[in-house]
């Protein structure tokens, strides 16, 4: 069978998943601030208002606690709800409503009311947004049993992991990069779906495993060439989703290379990359030539000035020096 493929934007492969499964499945709407009138704050939206009209694409006020709570409610009654947050920063005046009701409404029902919405929307720094708008939520987030947590690369990702996520009966939360949307990729024209729980080896290699999620793989890919003409093969892998997160794979490379590298934007205390070096230490520990090395944004807040961010973030050069350390200092 032949796939017909296309390139196009991230924000474009965001768009064609949630006007795909509108037109397949009519509970399917889409809330959130400006997503309606103004085509969405990234033009995510584009053109949707015209297609499927006021009732399924709904402006809201700048109250993410009352259309969060209103998206959890429409879910209980058997609604798709898809809550964009125009920032994940945002989401934190939510927190009761997306933390504390929508992971526990199954288990506190009996099973008498699920709860399958989608919150999406962008995650994280880069965008000289400063402190209070630049959170990477999933480290604070990836806790809270009940919930699915998936973080796209490319537009390919974007677009399958999306409608996995509109079609799954749990609420999972959808982290896209405001620094992503214009990335372009290649996205078959026929229907698909990327299925939670299963990473995906960017780049295959024998001496030392890079894991990573969203935007920090792309210096991961870059350093790990950088790397490759000092003679250090690096595998570098794609999780695409934290909850439910493929342990599995990441064991199965760290057995084969013997070092470990994780790379996450969240802060280092208590971050995603913790639990994952954790996680390897347990299933790998007699494997393991070196503990493994973790890459995260600095332990402070967010700053404003450009450079001060670049710096703050996970990079190319950071990536270079923790598999340098990792591989020879064991």
């Amino acid at each position: 069978m032949t796939t017909t493929t296309r390139e196009i934007e991230f924000r474009d492969a965001l768009r064609d998943a949630m006007s795909e499964e509108m037109r397949r499945d009519k509970r399917v709407f889409l809330m959130g601030e400006e997503v309606a009138e103004y085509n969405g704050a990234y033009k995510v939206s584009k053109g949707m208002l015209d297609e499927f009209g006021p009732k399924r694409i709904i402006d809201t006020p700048i109250s993410e606690t009352g259309f969060a709570g209103l998206g959890i409610g429409a879910a209980m009654m058997d609604l798709r709800p898809i809550i964009e947050f125009m920032s994940w920063s945002f989401s934190l005046v939510a927190a009761d409503q997306i933390l504390n009701n929508a992971p526990k409404m199954l288990y506190m029902s009996g099973g008498q009311f699920g709860c399958p919405i989608v919150f999406r929307g962008n995650d994280g720094a880069g965008g000289q947004l400063g402190s209070t708008h630049s959170w990477c939520v999933e480290g604070l987030f990836s806790s809270v049993p009940g919930v699915k947590i998936a973080i796209p690369f490319d537009p390919y990702d974007a677009k399958g992991l999306l409608k996995t996520a509109i079609r799954d009966d749990d609420p999972v939360f959808f982290l896209e990069s405001e620094r992503l949307l214009s990335t372009k990729g290649s996205v078959p024209e026929e229907d698909y779906t990327v299925p939670f729980g299963k990473a995906l080896i960017r780049r295959a290699g024998t001496d030392c495993t890079i894991v990573s999620f969203g935007r920090p793989l792309y210096f991961c890919l870059e350093a790990a060439e950088e790397l490759a003409a000092e003679g250090i093969d690096c595998e570098v892998i794609d999780g695409r989703t934290i909850r439910p997160l493929d342990i599995d794979t990441i064991i199965e490379s760290v057995k084969k290379t013997n070092y470990c590298v994780v790379v996450d934007q969240s802060w280092p205390f208590a971050s995603v990359a913790s639990e994952i070096a954790a996680q390897v230490h347990q299933y790998c520990f007699d494997d393991l030539d070196n503990h493994v090395h973790r890459v995260n944004s600095d332990d402070v807040p967010t700053p404003y000035a450009y450079a001060l961010e670049q710096a703050y973030l996970p990079n190319t050069r950071k990536v270079c020096e923790a598999v340098r350390a990792v591989t020879y200092n064991a």
